[in-house]
């Protein structure tokens, strides 16, 4: 099986060179932005949802005939630096994949993506999910994939072992990294050498320690923004769960995109792994066996007396697919996302590849699925959520997410305090 899902598919990179698919008379491959028979869409989906979404539109094109999509994939950096060069050269896709949050907000207030019709039916997506496309009122972007919150992965042998629980608390939490610590093992798994993993703990510290509050004052550009006390907690209690021996011995060399984090946990190496739900597919794909009978999962753990929300989530809301205002065919543009996007055929496609498309009415489906117990966790998780934060990184401004990485970084190797944190992240919020 092609290893179809990562975080670089889902947020941050695509595969390893821009995809090409050629198919006589069904409109896929690199091309052009434009097309004369009808619409052309842009993505960066590998492996299965590549094939997929190939599928959708081969199957759109047959009930017209010809053409009338042309699917284009790229690597995700190159898919970026030509879509804001397509934009702004006015000579766009009809259809663009996007991740919603701030990157997609930058081309709404430039006037480059259009608003979804009333036709094109919206409400049967999560709330929670289509926050981030949601703009004065008016949506710009449609789901196109599975939802993918951030979550701990856990080894229920190495569990049952030791007397162990998924920890419901911080301080479960940090009694666990004792117990396992003690014996040897690693208690949490971690890929620090991409920095976006030691991201993770910062989210959801923060909310669960103050809700949403102190990130909205960020992206609000609140001047001293990042001195809020629970940005300091936060890293505070990382360095402490640092200090603690909970993860590896040379973390920070270790890295997600070779699945070198998943490996520590289905090896017996490591107990736990926060990571987003994307790599429920790669425990999958490379230890079918350990993922069928020891892969166990558990929601981030609340903060006991905290006045944050100990329901949220945080991670990869899903992907979108939006429109272009430059579009010259919007006809079938509007007509794809309506007929084809999340209709029961993609809907069931995504479930088989053990996706949960963020759709409202569709547990049945998913209790159906041999990936029922992953499936229903994952959809109730996202569903009851009072919100759902994209990923930082995504959801700040590129040079902002950058620094934001770097001192992540800093935090998990204690070279920073947590005053200093606040420090220099204070000075993105400097005009």
């Amino acid at each position: 099986m092609a290893r179809e899902l990562s975080r670089r598919h889902l947020l941050s990179a695509g595969s390893a060179a821009s995809l090409s698919l050629l198919m006589s008379g069904c409109g896929f491959g690199i091309g052009s932005s434009r097309t004369s028979t009808g619409a052309t869409i842009w993505d960066i989906s590998t492996g299965s949802e590549q094939e997929l979404l190939n599928e959708v539109a081969r199957r759109f094109n047959a009930r017209y005939g010809g053409p009338s999509v042309t699917v284009q994939y790229f690597q995700n950096d190159p898919y970026k630096n030509r879509l804001r060069t397509s934009m702004i050269s006015g000579t766009p896709p009809e259809v663009f994949h996007n991740w919603g949050g701030g990157q997609l907000k930058a081309f709404v207030d430039a006037g480059e993506a259009a608003p979804i019709p009333p036709s094109v039916g919206t409400d049967r997506y999560f709330p929670s999910v289509m926050n981030a496309v949601t703009f004065d009122g008016r949506v710009y972007s449609v789901p196109k994939s599975g939802t993918a919150p951030k979550v701990f992965f856990y080894n229920t042998d190495l569990f049952a072992e030791h007397g162990l629980r998924p920890p419901a608390t911080w301080s479960d939490l940090l009694e666990a990294v004792e117990v396992l610590s003690d014996a040897g093992l690693t208690p949490i798994s971690l890929a620090g050498q991409n920095l976006w993993t030691n991201m993770m703990y910062l989210e959801y510290l923060v909310n669960r320690l103050a809700d949403r509050e102190p990130l909205q004052a960020v992206l609000a550009g609140e001047p001293g923004a990042w001195s809020h006390p629970a940005f300091e907690r936060a890293v505070a209690m990382i360095q402490e769960l640092v200090a603690a021996g909970a993860f590896p011995d040379g973390f920070a060399a270790i890295n997600a995109d070779t699945n070198q984090d998943t490996q520590l946990v289905y090896s017996g190496r490591a107990a736990m792994l926060l990571q987003g739900a994307w790599n429920y597919q790669r425990f999958v794909t490379d230890a079918p066996d350990f993922a069928a009978d020891r892969l166990g999962w558990f929601p981030f753990p609340r903060v006991e007396g905290a006045g944050g929300s100990p329901d949220a989530v945080a991670g990869n809301l899903t992907n979108f697919y939006g429109l272009t205002s430059a579009s010259q065919n919007r006809e079938h543009a509007v007509a794809f996302l309506d007929e084809a996007i999340m209709n029961d055929y993609m809907v069931d496609r995504l479930i088989g590849l053990g996706l949960a498309p963020p759709v409202t009415g569709i547990e049945d489906r998913l209790a159906r699925s041999d990936r029922s117990d992953w499936l229903l966790f994952i959809y109730r998780l996202v569903e009851g959520a009072p919100y759902f934060d994209l990923s930082w990184d995504q959801a700040l401004p590129p040079e902002a997410a950058q620094e934001l990485l770097t001192n992540m970084g800093r935090v998990f190797a204690r070279s920073i305090t947590p005053e200093q944190f606040a420090q220099r992240m204070n000075q993105t919020l400097e005009p």
